[in-house]
């Protein structure tokens, strides 16, 4: 089997969101979703992360590039993004990393 790894981060922003909102959700293996905003007056290269309709945060910008140019292009399904690590005593933008990898064709 071939290692679908494509990156993983902490969610940047998690503070102004709605994190607290879903927070006693927000488990290890939970999927979450990826939007670009290209339209982000701070960034255009801005994807947002989901928690079902509840905006949560963002990709932090050093980790952005590659992933808003697919995104962009269409490619709205080719990651998998899941939640790898929950640490509620942490700092708020280090409360949960996830990580993202390339989907299956299949």
């Amino acid at each position: 089997m071939t290692d679908k790894y494509y990156s993983n981060f902490h969610i940047a922003g998690f503070t102004y969101y709605n994190g607290v909102d879903v927070f006693e959700k927000l488990k290890i293996g939970v999927q979450l979703r990826l939007r670009a905003e290209p339209k982000n007056r701070y960034d255009p290269k801005a994807i947002a992360i989901y928690y079902k309709e509840a905006k949560i945060g963002y990709v932090p910008k050093t980790e952005n590039e590659m992933l808003s140019k697919f995104l962009n292009l269409g490619y709205t399904d080719m990651f998998e993004v899941k939640i790898n690590q929950v640490v509620p005593e942490a700092y708020p933008e280090h409360q949960i990393r996830v990580v993202v990898r390339i989907r299956d064709k299949n």
